[in-house]
């Protein structure tokens, strides 16, 4: 699978654009800010896009939804429980459903904690995982801000997160894609979480 990812907004977030090849279709994963520049680059390599795949409500990974999906009339997917706090018309998502990627599977993992219907996006295949603001290089999601929950990151990271493979490169919301490797060994934040015979 092949991904583009892109920048923006004061708040550095990530948005990214997966494919298999020019002229195939496509998914785009948090149009936070510059919503022509995933234009541009869907048109330039002759992408369909399928649709709009939401990690969570905030606006900084929302906020370049409206002009993608009006320009391509493309669906928006967000977990149920972001729904009402996003406030738009979106198609609803659950933990375990499946996306194709041009014959690739992204699989929906719910991770509430930063918010309460933050998602994972994962691929076997390819070996990522594409974590919103549940977790960071170096870091995890803020759970002080709205429906943010402390002990519901503390269970997605022990739970769900922690047995991934060491493979596993996490594409997050803002900064560099890192390794679960890494992150086990790197991540102050993910080991104060862990339960104390993970650490």
């Amino acid at each position: 699978m092949k991904i583009k990812r892109f920048v923006g907004g004061n708040l550095e977030s990530n948005g990214y654009v997966l494919y298999q090849k020019k002229g195939g279709t496509a998914w785009i994963i948090d149009p936070g800010y510059a919503p022509d520049k995933f234009l541009r680059f869907l048109q330039e390599d002759d992408l369909k896009l399928q649709g709009i795949l939401l990690t969570h409500h905030h606006y900084d990974h929302t906020g370049g939804v409206d002009k993608i999906s009006h320009e391509t009339d493309c669906p928006v997917y967000i977990h149920s429980n972001d729904g009402d706090r996003y406030g738009k018309p979106a198609e609803f998502m659950a933990d375990g459903q499946v996306f194709d990627v041009d014959g690739e599977e992204l699989r929906v993992i719910h991770t509430p904690g930063h918010t309460e219907g933050g998602v994972c996006l994962v691929s076997e295949k390819s070996r990522v995982a594409f974590t919103g603001d549940t977790l960071f290089n170096r870091e995890v999601g803020r759970v002080d801000l709205e429906d943010g929950d402390l002990e519901k990151m503390r269970r997605s990271l022990n739970d769900i997160i922690y047995p991934w493979d060491n493979d596993i490169t996490v594409y997050p919301g803002h900064g560099p894609e890192a390794t679960m490797k890494f992150v086990k060994r790197n991540n102050p934040e993910f080991l104060e979480l862990l339960s104390p015979e993970k650490r």
